[in-house]
């Protein structure tokens, strides 16, 4: 007897099982309506007496978006009594499931136009601006508080800090204005995202203003602070945080002093570079420093050697003692919160300019959430007890 094989056509099985499923949830739904109905006559249907509180008047249909399909719900109409469900809310046209699946889309990164073309692919409908716009406001409720919380319960002895620039509409025209976000390593060596406020620009004013938000939310303990140097950091830093150093992002330093090289001379000034902070120790990185400026300013390049001269002394502060050996290679530069800002980037990108500062600050604040939500802050960073006995607060 020759052996037969029996082929599957996949696509009519999935397609029937997903009818068989939406059937039984549209006849188990309207199950619990009826007994919800009797429930409040205080008797069946038919059902002859003198209990009953209410009689039946028929029914509406309405349909109801679930994970299953739609769904037909007959909605029974009661005389002498008013017909509310537990099981239904009055007027809701989707499962709540279905809403936060759209809204999770929406925060992760798909546009609005694209998770109503997935609504209408998958459900047949598409979810109202209005709608999404309603139950944005919930989830924005959330981040306020996440925004707010407090960091009294662990001390962040590295900061790292920079701001991500987004296009916004102010006054009828557009103009980039900046999100600031922090970044703390805390006591036990785990990296949380404990700041993002609007800055506007990234001047003097606005870093005074996020620092001291911080700080009233009970930021302490603060060693060093790693990021670029933008208008107005360092002097904020060494007024506001005077137990912590300023570390300033060794790659956007690099990039700095490249920009005034030739491309003649690019090749050897990349490798002088990376050879300052090859070094041991910080006498030694800055001695190399000095001899690397002396051959720019004799092949020419005056820009670059003045450049390298004043940066290097802040871009070499991850090698002073009070830091540990294992610590330096992740706090030399802004490696990770410019991962993060892509993130970010990749997100207001597809809204392109915002209505509102807030607005933006939202989606901002929704995108770090979801990014951070995995390992990234349930893993350890570094390892604190390197620090040993020098772990102490600077407040």
């Amino acid at each position: 007897m020759p052996n037969q094989i029996l082929q599957v056509d996949e696509n009519m099985l999935e397609t029937k099982l997903d009818r068989l499923v939406s059937e039984k949830v549209e006849q188990l739904l309207n199950a619990m309506l009826d007994a919800e109905a009797d429930e409040i006559a205080g008797a069946a249907r038919y059902e002859r007496t003198g209990d009953r509180k209410a009689y039946r008047a028929g029914h509406y249909e309405r349909d109801l978006t679930v994970k299953a399909g739609t769904v037909t719900l007959r909605v029974p109409k009661l005389k002498g009594a008013l017909f509310e469900s537990a099981v239904i809310d009055r007027y809701r046209r989707r499962e709540e499931s279905v809403e936060e699946a759209l809204i999770d889309m929406y925060l992760a990164g798909v546009s609005t136009r694209q998770v109503d073309d997935i609504s209408r692919l998958l459900w047949g409908e598409r979810m109202p601006s209005q709608t999404l716009s309603d139950k944005l406001k919930k989830v924005y409720e959330d981040i306020d508080r996440w925004r707010n919380r407090p960091l009294a319960d662990h001390s962040y002895p590295y900061l790292f800090v920079d701001g991500v620039w987004h296009k916004r509409t102010w006054g009828g025209s557009v103009e980039n204005v900046s999100v600031l976000v922090a970044i703390g390593v805390d006591d036990t060596g785990h990296r949380e995202v404990i700041g993002v406020a609007e800055g506007m620009k990234e001047d003097k004013a606005s870093w005074e203003g996020f620092l001291r938000s911080l700080i009233e939310r009970g930021l302490k303990g603060v060693r060093l602070v790693v990021g670029d140097r933008c208008a107005g950091l360092v002097s904020t830093v060494d007024a506001m945080l005077p137990g912590a150093r300023y570390q300033r992002c060794m790659v956007h330093f690099m990039r700095n002093v490249l920009s005034r090289v030739s491309h003649k001379h690019m090749a050897w000034a990349a490798s002088a570079l990376k050879a300052i902070f090859a070094m041991e120790s910080r006498e030694s990185a800055l001695e190399k420093a000095e001899c690397v400026a002396a051959q720019m300013e004799s092949t020419g390049l005056k820009a670059a050697a003045s450049c390298l001269r004043e940066g290097v002394g802040e871009a070499t502060t991850y090698l002073l003692d009070e830091y540990p050996v294992e610590h330096r290679r992740r706090i030399r530069t802004n490696n990770m919160i410019e991962r993060l800002n892509r993130e970010i980037r990749r997100r207001t990108r597809v809204v392109g300019s915002f209505p509102d500062g807030r607005s933006a600050l939202m989606l901002v604040c929704a995108r770090i959430r979801y990014v951070t939500a995995s390992q990234w802050s349930a893993r350890r960073y570094l390892d604190m007890s390197r620090f040993g006995d020098t772990m102490q607060s600077t407040h």
